[in-house]
């Protein structure tokens, strides 16, 4: 599934393609030159970078074969900069590693933000806005999934009262919202919130940064919500 295995997967080359001259964006009067770390950004278009999600996740699902990926190659041709194509907001749950369930992707790629239920809070903003304003990524993913451990907390706060130690309580606080709207929807009530909170967190996105709303309206960023099923291994986007 990875970009070696005699042509299943998608050859850095097909990515990482230089383009011309620096692509720079003029939000609310500031200029904010998108220099890919002095390098070009990634050639692909918004619907280009969907669609390599898309087929990636179906080699992944349908030829899940490991193989040798010639990582040192890779990380010569990125060492001096990157030009990733997609922004992941995943959750850091263990068996949720973007760059494998999107299809064997190797250094340089994907531009990825994780913690404990796929939130977003100062940090992680400042990083996806990084990540499109500066780097040049015209994609942002915010991949919850099936059988979240944080999700499942929020939901018994809801349902049960439950308390939490240390941070975790204040930290799956913004889930709550979504916990609260889905309980009485049919189906399985953690997996219905996963859904509703990575909707709800890719909506407030540009809610809560001018800076992404901008590249959105321009037409220069795409935001879009999904969520992986930790059985099938199939990521299905949220409406």
């Amino acid at each position: 599934m990875c970009s070696n295995c005699d042509g299943e997967g998608l050859g850095r080359r097909d990515f990482l393609k230089v383009g011309a001259g620096l692509l720079a964006f003029g939000l609310g009067g500031a200029s904010w030159p998108a220099r890919a770390a002095e390098g070009a950004a990634t050639p692909l278009t918004l619907d280009e970078s969907l669609a390599a999600l898309k087929s990636g996740n179906e080699r992944y699902i349908s030829h899940p074969e490991l193989c040798s990926i010639d990582l040192a190659a890779q990380r010569n041709a990125v060492a001096a900069h990157q030009a990733p194509w997609a922004t992941i907001i995943s959750c850091a749950d263990s068996r949720v590693p973007p760059e494998l369930i999107f299809g064997g992707h190797g250094v340089g790629e994907l531009f990825v933000a994780r913690n404990a239920g796929n939130l977003v809070d100062t940090a992680t903003l400042g990083t996806v806005e990084y990540g499109a304003a500066v780097l040049g990524s015209p994609l942002i993913v915010v991949l919850a999934h099936t059988s979240c451990g944080a999700v499942k907390a929020a939901c018994d706060v809801v349902t049960k009262n439950a308390t939490y130690p240390g941070a975790i309580g204040p930290m799956i606080e913004p889930i709550l919202p979504a916990a609260i709207a889905v309980r009485s929807q049919p189906g399985d009530f953690v997996d219905n919130t996963a859904k509703e909170s990575a909707r709800r967190t890719a909506m407030r996105l540009t809610a809560s940064s001018k800076l992404l709303a901008g590249l959105t309206k321009a037409g220069r960023l795409k935001i879009v919500a999904a969520i992986y099923d930790l059985q099938t291994g199939t990521v299905t986007y949220i409406e």
